[in-house]
């Protein structure tokens, strides 16, 4: 096997963010210049394209947060698998392999936890980079192309807000009126700047701006001309069907249930994407945005720096049949509740190695490579293939999904039901998971609107299991936090009641301490103790 150079002593001591860059190049301590501003508003189109590709290459940067000495440091797909990791169905083990370690023991909940200082820099600075694109366009613009740009700077801006509501408060449902997170807006930037910072908005003004956002961006790409690249590579972009299927996610969290079910089945309409067959999944696979059934992605190219680290990336850290961290230790297993619910007429058990082992979604050399080779622990991922198939390269370019279209039928199902309609939402769900998923599989006759729920929840679980939704799920239905009879080590086998603070984000220290309008912070909470590790 190829050696691994261990960085263990700097992995562990990442549960601390030190030496922080200046605050005054910090989203909040910065606004769009003047001179960026008549750069733009040139209104070159070249120019706004390429920072709108801006926009979406940060999702993939390395080193763009935290610096280069932090292995976690790789955009959204490493916030992606923190908050994965802090949930009960993705299993890992507290080891020096593991850069998301702090996640496995809650040891991240500090204020100046590496944590709370990537997930505020990725999304600010991405929010950041959108804002220069809207200051530099005329909102009432009849330019198609301006049109589409402004639009996706709109689109990104609610999706990186929407990520931050649901991280530093708790859910919409229980908390409008409690402080979430500034609302920095290329609308606002003079007055903030003026003011030396901007205040906390509320939960519920967050998603004001967040549905305004959508709104905006939706009917200006309703009416503009311009269409994504085909295939692949405009899948970076909004196109209308992933625009409305944020919406749909919003309105889902917000429990507006009759819009959450318009706009999904607006999504899949408008999208023209259809859902992985059993035959396409009964084997690794979620590694392209080729993939009809993506319709939006992280896109990542063989040249890209996040790449060219070799390590520092995605599949290093999730992928179990590539070169990586997960192969030499920090194995992405599912929880062991979860695997022995899945029926075995479903195609999807075969997602995971089973408990000798094996899985049936493997050909005779990807197993012998997982066991003979790699020596995987029982319950590892096999979900997500290698780039281009390939087994145990160096070469992590996979794309990363972002919304695929099986969410929304998952989200159609479940606002149908708990709109008033459970016969409606149970008959979506069944269709989807048997036609797709597992030929037998059956909704409950009779089953209420809170059954039909949470089998969606069940559903979800599985389907969108290693792509960052997870922990979004457990917050807005209020599940707390139960590892008991996941498989974690036993001293981070926990139960965490749905209102304990250490579940939402403190604010970066360097941000309360340099913005003085910021307010009071989260809640403190102590590391939660560990608990029988019973069924």
């Amino acid at each position: 096997m190829k050696a691994l150079n261990k960085i263990l002593a700097t992995a562990m001591s990442g549960l601390l963010l030190v030496g922080c860059n200046d605050l005054d190049t910090e989203p909040l301590g910065s606004t769009v210049t003047a001179d960026q501003k008549e750069d733009v508003y040139a209104n070159d189109p070249g120019m706004l394209e390429a920072s709108v590709t801006g926009i979406t290459t940060m999702s993939s940067l390395f080193g763009n947060a935290l610096g280069t000495d932090y292995h976690n440091d790789f955009g959204y797909p490493a916030l992606m698998l923190s908050m994965d990791t802090r949930g009960y169905d993705f299993v890992s083990e507290y080891t020096g392999y593991n850069w998301f370690s702090a996640q496995v023991g809650y040891e991240d909940h500090i204020t100046n936890s590496v944590y709370t200082y990537n997930v505020w820099r990725t999304l600010y600075n991405q929010i950041y980079s959108a804002n220069a694109v809207v200051s530099a366009v005329d909102p009432a613009t009849e330019d198609p192309t301006l049109q589409y740009y402004l639009a996706q700077a709109l689109a990104y801006r609610a999706f990186d807000y929407h990520a931050l509501a649901q991280l530093y408060q708790f859910t919409y449902a229980t908390h409008k009126s409690a402080p979430c997170v500034p609302l920095v807006l290329a609308e606002n930037s003079d007055e903030v700047a003026a003011a030396g910072g901007a205040p906390r908005s509320t939960v519920e003004e967050v998603y004001t701006q967040i549905l305004s956002d959508l709104n905006a961006a939706i009917a200006l790409l309703e009416k503009t001309s311009v269409a994504p690249a085909a295939g692949r590579a405009g899948k970076k972009y909004f196109s209308v069907g992933a625009a409305y299927g944020l919406r749909a996610r919003v309105h889902l969290t917000m429990q507006n249930w009759a819009q959450a079910a318009a706009d999904a089945q607006s999504a899949i309409t408008k999208s023209g994407a259809t859902p992985y067959s059993r035959t396409d999944v009964a084997q690794p696979s979620f590694a392209t945005a080729d993939d009809n059934a993506w319709m939006l992605a992280v896109i990542v190219e063989e040249g890209d720096r996040v790449v060219t680290t070799g390590i520092c990336n995605w599949p290093s850290h999730m992928g179990s049949l590539n070169y990586g961290y997960a192969s030499v230790g920090a194995w992405r297993c599912v929880s062991q509740k979860l695997y022995k619910s899945i029926p075995e007429t479903d195609v999807r058990k075969g997602w995971w190695l089973d408990a000798n082992g094996r899985s049936v979604n493997l050909n005779s050399q990807q197993q012998d490579y997982i066991t003979n080779t790699a020596g995987a622990y029982p319950y590892t991922q096999v979900k997500f293939a290698p780039y281009q198939g390939v087994i145990y390269q160096d070469v992590n370019a996979n794309d990363i999904p972002l919304m695929r279209v099986e969410e929304m039928y998952l989200i159609l199902a479940e606002a149908q039901a708990m709109a008033g309609d459970a016969a409606t939402g149970a008959a979506t769900l069944q269709s989807f998971v048997s036609t797709y998923r597992d030929p037998a599989y059956t909704v409950k006759a009779g089953a209420t609107k809170e059954e039909v729920q949470n089998a969606v929840y069940n559903q979800r679980r599985i389907e969108l299991w290693g792509e960052g939704m997870s922990y979004f799920d457990l917050m807005r239905l209020q599940k707390g936090v139960d590892r008991r009879g996941a498989g974690f080590q036993s001293a981070y086998v926990y139960n965490i009641a749905p209102d304990d603070p250490i579940l939402i984000l403190l604010l970066p220290l360097g941000e309360v301490e340099a913005n003085p309008n910021l307010g009071d912070n989260n809640p403190e909470s102590s590391t939660p103790m560990p608990v029988p590790d019973t069924l």
